[in-house]
């Protein structure tokens, strides 16, 4: 389909979309009967917020439709390169680390799931090799920039092992962003809609800087998943009748971070995606804290709980939420843009 549509590369982007909507709608119904079927349901937390606890047995693993419902799109409108390829590989085995965590969960009926150590092991893993493989085969500068201050170079620091380039301290940054994002995200994802409508706006906003990059299979690569993010929320939104669980917050997290990395808006997309950093920082803070003290900053973390405690009704923290995403995303697209024309004037 691609062919068809290649003279009008707007178009595809926006068609992406669309049809990634679709899917994801056609997909995730028949998903959830079959989840029902089988009581393939949430674990929630003991210590949550008790109006979550009629969440407990809703089906999860909703990720597996939103991975499906962008990978099908991509097949049908991308031009297929290698940078769409090495973006799908990092994210679809960051979806398969979260799927196994799921489902763990489910089969022990309980919160525990696969452990954090073994899950930061291997999402470090994912994103070493993604970086490695962007330098070498990509051709990505190992530099990270930020609107209006100077380019930093970490590739000073350069082995070249059996042909292969590694600059180590920009595979230790990209390594810490990705794994970091992936897991910012899926501290997000706590409330019926509210990663799912966060990271749609943030994949819009990535999914324009490639395009005005000249990156279309980037572009289609965001715009599938911001796609295939709005089919979930007809499903995902208040009261939800499914969660994306870990296959898909972990995935979303790490595709985000991965198209920082190919659009080189590494440190761009902590103010993007700045909803998702807050969200993770609320819950060091109050781990640390803690540790010190034994006194809480927050009434309960991440950060959306603390409102929820404070009185907020859910749908209330929801969209607030996505208004401060979108407010990020679209000043980081301010920032990044602004800062090209006055280099170009």
């Amino acid at each position: 389909m691609f062919s068809v549509f290649s003279s009008y590369p707007t178009s595809l982007v926006f068609l992406s979309i669309v049809v990634a909507a679709g899917l994801c709608i056609a997909f995730t119904g028949p998903w959830i009967k079959l989840l029902r079927r089988d009581n393939i349901g949430q674990q929630v937390r003991d210590d949550g917020p008790e109006t979550h606890l009629v969440k407990q047995g809703t089906p999860t693993m909703g990720g597996v439709m939103i991975l499906l419902a962008a990978a099908v799109t991509m097949l049908l409108l991308a031009p297929w390169r290698p940078e769409l390829a090495l973006l799908l590989a990092a994210t679809l085995l960051t979806g398969l680390l979260g799927f196994i965590d799921d489902y763990a969960k489910v089969r022990e009926a309980n919160t525990a799931g696969v452990s954090p150590r073994a899950k930061l092991i291997v999402q470090f893993a994912i994103s070493i090799a993604f970086c490695l493989l962007a330098v070498n085969w990509l051709g990505i500068e190992p530099t990270i920039t930020f609107p209006f201050l100077p380019t930093v170079d970490l590739g000073v620091f350069t082995s070249e092992i059996a042909g292969v380039r590694i600059p180590w301290l920009y595979v230790i940054f990209v390594g810490v962003l990705l794994a970091g994002m992936s897991n910012a995200v899926n501290l997000t994802d706590g409330l019926d809609g509210l990663a799912a409508g966060t990271i749609m706006v943030v994949m819009v906003v990535m999914a324009m800087i490639a395009y005005r990059s000249d990156m279309l299979d980037a572009s289609i690569f965001g715009a599938s998943l911001a796609g295939a993010c709005i089919g979930f929320l007809w499903y995902n939104a208040h009261p939800a009748d499914i969660f994306m669980g870990d296959t898909g917050s972990l995935a979303l997290g790490t595709a985000l971070g991965c198209m920082a990395v190919v659009t080189k808006t590494e440190l761009l997309s902590l103010v993007i995606g700045g909803l998702f950093v807050v969200e993770a920082l609320s819950v060091i803070i109050q781990v640390f804290h803690y540790k010190r003290t034994h006194k809480r900053i927050f009434l309960m973390a991440p950060l959306h709980h603390h409102f929820e405690k404070k009185g907020w009704s859910e749908i209330k923290v929801v969209l607030r939420f996505w208004i401060i995403s979108g407010s990020l995303a679209v000043l980081g697209f301010f920032l990044h843009f602004s800062s090209a024309l006055l280099a170009a004037g």
